[in-house]
């Protein structure tokens, strides 16, 4: 599937539906960049289901503080915890994942909302460019290094816990150079010095990093017993407003700033669609598994996604993916190796 120009704009005026709701009490909610837009008003939503445990999962103390002093103020909520990670650092997303195993317990909804817009390449301390590693490496790092607490959730208390991903639907306009699905090693190729040092490079980083989104999403839950009780998606919040663009100058603020008066979503109503992919489907939760949504419905990833390009692109990348991560931290090679399957799962 193509998303067209015209199909984005009837979308974005769309009546939005309200979000949904259910009984939350006894389970544990984690919500990455929840201080602040989509991740914020999901927390608030979230809130008024009352579950036992909902951490707010931010890099700033002093923002994560205001951000659970506010949702108890307006959701009347007081069991909040702000939990710090910084997705910028491994270092910080393997000390996040130490703290919940030793103090969180079950997981049932992990919401990996964090992300950064940027044009300019700008190393992080792990030497790689900050939104390849925020927006996807450090995602997917912290989503394997729980994946045993959702299992064994699912396990201990009969339930489905769910992972969804923040993807976007920018992932559809994606033009991804030939060179590029054809290399063993993208991940370093696309993360490295030499390849962001050119400008030209750098203008699509971000729906580029939401394309990886994806494919992480479909290479996980394609690897995932049909047995395990797991329902791992990603989802498109929609055009809104959002700090995401902070970034932008000139003409482009400009354009930017008459698209968001003509066309955006508030960011409580984008993070409707988080609720979504995390509630929905109660009864046949298995619908979701893999699956992309946007608007509220399932849909199809982008043409080149689906592709045999796109196909070889995805599972080339988990490899790398695993290589890599698997050298930050020995456990992502563990989990792998105890928790999915070698072979593919159609």
């Amino acid at each position: 599937m193509r998303l067209s120009v015209w199909s984005f704009i009837v979308d974005q005026w769309r009546r939005q539906p309200p979000a949904l709701k259910a009984d939350l009490a006894g389970k544990t909610v984690v919500i990455l960049g929840a201080n602040t837009g989509i991740g914020f008003e999901a927390s608030k939503h979230f809130a008024t289901m009352n579950p036992q445990k909902l951490i707010l999962a931010c890099r700033s103390q002093s923002k994560g503080q205001a951000a659970v002093a506010k949702l108890k103020a307006e959701t009347g909520y007081s069991k909040a915890e702000l939990w710090i990670i910084d997705l910028a650092d491994f270092s910080s997303v393997r000390q996040f994942a130490d703290r919940f195993e030793r103090e969180a317990g079950r997981l049932d909804i992990l919401v990996e909302n964090a992300a950064i817009g940027s044009f300019t390449y700008t190393p992080t301390k792990d030497n790689w460019d900050i939104s390849l590693q925020v927006n996807h490496l450090s995602t997917s790092l912290l989503a394997l290094l729980l994946l045993p607490a959702m299992i064994r959730t699912a396990q201990r208390h009969s339930t489905t816990p769910r992972l969804v991903v923040v993807s976007s639907g920018a992932h559809h306009w994606v033009e991804v150079d030939k060179k590029l699905y054809e290399n063993p090693d993208v991940l370093k190729t696309l993360g490295g010095a030499e390849y962001c040092s050119n400008p030209k490079n750098m203008q699509g980083r971000y729906p580029l990093t939401k394309l990886f989104n994806i494919f992480f999403v479909r290479a996980l839950n394609t690897r995932l017993p049909p047995s395990t009780s797991l329902v791992v998606n990603a989802v498109d919040p929609g055009y809104c407003y959002s700090e995401l663009r902070r970034e932008f100058s000139g003409m482009m603020a400009v354009f930017d700033w008459l698209m968001e008066k003509a066309l955006a979503f508030s960011a409580e109503v984008g993070s409707r669609r988080l609720v979504w992919a995390a509630l929905s489907h109660q009864d046949q939760p298995e619908k979701l598994r893999g699956e992309y949504s946007s608007n509220f419905n399932i849909m199809e990833v982008s043409d080149f996604a689906l592709s045999p390009e796109g196909v070889r692109m995805q599972d080339r990348s988990w490899v790398e993916l695993v290589e890599i991560l698997g050298k930050v931290d020995p456990r992502v090679t563990a989990i792998v190796d105890e928790y999915l399957s070698h072979s593919i799962v159609v």
